[in-house]
């Protein structure tokens, strides 16, 4: 029995050759192909990582440019003739020219920056945060003590990553408007919070003498 079931193996083997060279005869285009889109996807990530890297590196080096100037205006007109790679460039490229506006006292331009980054929804939601506080800060002199209180109370949040940065300033904008027992209350909440960093205590410990108020108390 052995040398016929040896035969039917061999044949069986031959069979199952003949239909997998028939089917790489058929088929195999669609391997070829596999390992050409392989290949070429490879290749164009390489690419275009390395067109990437190339477009950063112009945009860092463009801005660091135009950042030596020692004249404001031409700092301000440098910002604005580079283009951004990216949303995230143009957040950055966005808050770069709204500090170059506050500087030069251009107000309603910086603010106009800060929520053009703050409003845009591409970027990442750190940019858009720095941005929103940023605009509310810069606006101080010229936005309404309800307008600025409504949009940092949007920020302070619980989680929020500048929760405390402001209340710090919706303790202002309460001894900018006569309510010294609210900032005060606001001011040793911020010395009583475990994630205040030195320099805020510091800056809290110092108003609340400013106010009379105790350290400590309420």
């Amino acid at each position: 029995m052995s040398n016929p079931d040896s035969f039917i193996d061999e044949v069986t083997e031959e069979v199952r050759r003949d239909r997998l060279y028939g089917y790489l005869r058929r088929y195999g285009w669609i391997a070829i192909l596999a390992v050409l889109l392989l290949v070429g996807g490879a290749a164009w990530r390489e690419y275009s990582a390395a067109q990437e890297r190339a477009e950063a590196q112009a945009f860092g080096s463009a801005v660091l440019a135009a950042l030596e100037s020692d004249e404001a205006a031409d700092r301000r007109a440098a910002l604005e003739g580079i283009a951004a790679p990216g949303p995230g460039a143009e957040a950055i490229l966005n808050m770069l020219r709204a500090a170059q506006n506050a500087e030069a006292g251009d107000t309603a331009a910086a603010i106009a920056a800060y929520e053009a980054v703050a409003t845009n929804g591409e970027v990442a939601e750190i940019y858009r945060n720095m941005a929103s506080f940023k605009a509310l800060t810069t606006g101080a002199a010229t936005m309404p003590a309800d307008e600025r209180r409504q949009g940092f109370e949007a920020l302070e949040r619980p989680g929020h990553p500048m929760r405390l940065l402001a209340s710090e300033q919706l303790a202002l904008i309460e001894i900018e408007t006569g309510n010294r027992d609210a900032a005060l209350e606001r001011l040793q909440a911020i010395l009583a919070d475990a994630e205040a960093t030195q320099g805020l205590r510091r800056r809290a410990s110092q108003l609340i003498v400013a106010l009379g108020g105790e350290l400590g108390s309420g």
